[in-house]
């Protein structure tokens, strides 16, 4: 029987398992989060690969790393062939993948992995054509690797003794393709997305939205604010792929019952806004997280922009501009002061209504759990996990506490606070010294 022959395009990937998946990611994204990422560029990648079979006769198939054959035809679905990568290390299970290739027919086998979002349908099948004159074609990596590799013919030398996973991967088997004589063509370089620097090449390739989440959850913490809460909830509640989960802690007054005739999903807790909040974003289902306060409006459309901002990976957490809803002197001054702390120094406050990546929330431990001074510390965290990004929208809070205490008082009194913690004082003593200067933690 005569056999078939075609040209065969092989993904490797893996399983997106969190913790097994772009583990160098993990410490910028939470072992969720490069999951996601690694799933969503292997799926554009194997997207690439369905549009190539498109404009000419070619076979497809994956090759995996991890999982089964159970969860990789639930992940992909039947229609893609899948098969195990098998023993060794990457050069036994690339030549693995070759020989298997030409022994079945293939007369043009081209590999790529999944972690360049730069690759294009274009490229892919820019290696195929080169094959027709080559033995080999090799699509340079900008970390010394290569993030394809084509075969016109089983060349096994060329996976024998390689540096794999260091920069000297792609001139170690450019000097074996020239010692056997292999004629050899190089596509052009692109950059891979391995470690948390790389992240900003998602940016640049228009990759960002590989990264997007779509599912907000506002988490509100409450206690007696029913003069506030139903205004603040009409902006929020019923838009699509936004939940509102508000966390009371023990209410008097009819915050909880006007809640939920909003359409709020409520919790009861202890009070205490830091336990508050993270017991809203233990239960929450978003991708996202929205920390708002009970007398802070936020802007129309808030949705598109806490999508677009943290679309970006390189991001890890984002605010809204600070405004009061009183446009006195003083309070201008204030807001003017509360918005160069957050873009310069990267520290809004809740008031500003943080979001953030709950991957990456719940890595960095959410809100630390003290009596005050918590969305301080959390951003202090997240500072370290990439950029913090303030939105030109506002988000108007009430200024009913600058009114009650005074506007000297009120900021003496949240500089002093600052002072202390970072000279080491008890947060319980900040507390008790804070209220009994008439603040409150609201």
């Amino acid at each position: 029987m005569k056999k078939e022959i075609y040209d065969r395009l092989i993904v490797f990937s893996r399983y997106p398992e969190a913790g097994k998946v772009k583990t160098r990611l993990i410490p910028s994204l939470g072992a969720e989060g490069a999951a996601r990422l690694h799933r969503r560029m292997a799926e554009l990648a194997l997207a690439k690969a369905q549009k190539l079979m498109g404009h000419r006769p070619l076979s497809l198939e994956v090759r995996y790393e991890g999982g089964d054959e159970r969860r990789m035809d639930e992940w992909l679905g039947l229609d893609i062939e899948c098969r195990p990568q098998g023993e060794g290390d990457l050069g036994q299970r690339m030549a693995r993948a070759f020989s298997d290739a030409f022994r079945e027919g293939a007369v043009r086998v081209v590999i790529i992995g999944t972690d360049c979002p730069g690759l294009s349908t274009e490229i892919v099948e820019q290696a195929f054509e080169v094959l027709a004159q080559n033995d080999l074609v090799l699509g340079p990596s900008r970390d010394g690797g290569y993030y394809l590799i084509g075969l016109a013919r089983l060349i096994p030398q060329l996976f024998v003794d390689i540096p794999w996973g260091t920069g000297r991967v792609l001139r170690k088997t450019k000097n074996v393709a020239q010692r056997l004589g292999c004629r050899f063509s190089l596509l052009e370089p692109l950059a891979d997305v391995d470690r948390p620097k790389d992240l900003k090449i998602l940016e640049e390739e228009g990759g960002a939205s590989l990264f997007a989440s779509r599912s907000i959850s506002i988490i509100m913490p409450t206690l007696n604010e029913a003069q506030n809460i139903g205004w603040v909830l009409k902006r929020v509640v019923g838009i699509p792929d936004v939940e509102v989960i508000v966390v009371d802690g023990s209410s008097t007054d009819d915050t909880v019952e006007i809640a939920r005739s909003k359409g709020a999903r409520v919790l009861i807790t202890e009070r205490r806004i830091a336990r508050q909040m993270n017991a809203g974003a233990q239960t929450a289902s978003g991708d996202l997280l929205m920390f708002l306060h009970a007398d802070t409006l936020v802007p129309q459309g808030f949705e598109k922009h806490v999508r677009e901002i943290l679309a970006h990976p390189s991001v890890a957490a984002g605010a809204f501009t600070f405004c009061l809803d009183e446009r006195r002197l003083g309070l201008r001054i204030i807001e003017g002061l509360a918005n160069f702390r957050s873009r310069q120094l990267k520290m809004p406050y809740c008031d500003q209504t943080i979001f953030v990546r709950k991957e990456l929330f719940q890595d960095v431990g959410g809100f630390p759990d003290l009596p005050i001074m918590e969305d301080y510390a959390l951003m202090q965290r997240l500072k370290k996990r990439g950029r913090v990004v303030t939105s030109p929208m506002p988000a108007i809070t009430s200024a009913r506490r600058w009114k009650r205490i005074g506007l000297f008082r009120t900021t003496l009194i949240n500089q002093l606070i600052i002072i202390g913690y970072h000279l080491g004082i008890s947060p319980s003593r900040l507390e008790r010294w804070y209220r009994g200067k008439g603040g409150d933690t609201s």
